[in-house]
């Protein structure tokens, strides 16, 4: 089975990735790779930072790797916080201090319409790219709801469902997820 190094610190999104994968390809994570320190995520797009973190990672071990870049994107908002939404609060800001915000900058809309979108770089040891994206349209909820996931999950409800990502079984969510459709078509590209 073919290892690929997965540019994350992020030990949820680690969890979901390797369960997406599994039978697929062994994910190693930067520390199982030997690899420490930042990341760098500069770029103005998803697909840049998703590139400029793969990058990051082959150019120091020349192995199959991957990474990923996902933004949460408000209608209300102007597509914000998009690429900053990590750190939409501020560098070295918690996931509530996100959530927030964002519910404070919402806070007499009634447009809660946003999509969360996902792009995976994948390199090859070869030094190609390819690249897979996600994408899940839902409603920013005025509250949070349910205890599983990160990020912006207990706020985002998918289009379809009466409950928040982090109400879901993690299986439900990783199916429809735009990381799970993402990986899913990363998954279909691996398979032998």
């Amino acid at each position: 089975m073919q290892e690929l190094i997965f540019a994350t610190n992020n030990q949820h999104k680690l969890r979901e990735v390797r369960a997406m994968l599994d039978g697929i390809a062994t994910v190693l994570s930067l520390g199982d790779a030997g690899l420490h320190g930042e990341i760098p995520e500069t770029a103005d797009t998803l697909q840049g930072n998703a590139e400029q973190k793969a990058q990051w990672v082959w150019q120091r071990t020349h192995k199959a790797c991957f990474a990923d870049d996902t933004g949460l994107e408000v209608e209300a908002l102007g597509g914000a916080p998009g690429v900053y939404s990590a750190r939409y609060a501020g560098e070295h800001c918690s996931f509530d201090d996100n959530i927030n915000k964002l519910l404070a900058a919402l806070d007499g809309h009634d447009n809660r319409r946003a999509d969360f979108r996902t792009v995976v770089c994948l390199i090859e040891a070869d030094g190609s790219q390819r690249f897979f994206e996600g994408r899940v349209d839902g409603v920013i909820l005025r509250e949070r709801l349910g205890t599983d996931g990160f990020g912006y999950d207990p706020v985002f409800m998918p289009d379809r469902f009466a409950v928040s990502f982090a109400e879901m079984p993690a299986d439900v969510k990783n199916a429809i997820s735009h990381r799970g459709m993402a990986v899913k078509k990363l998954a279909e590209y691996l398979r032998p």
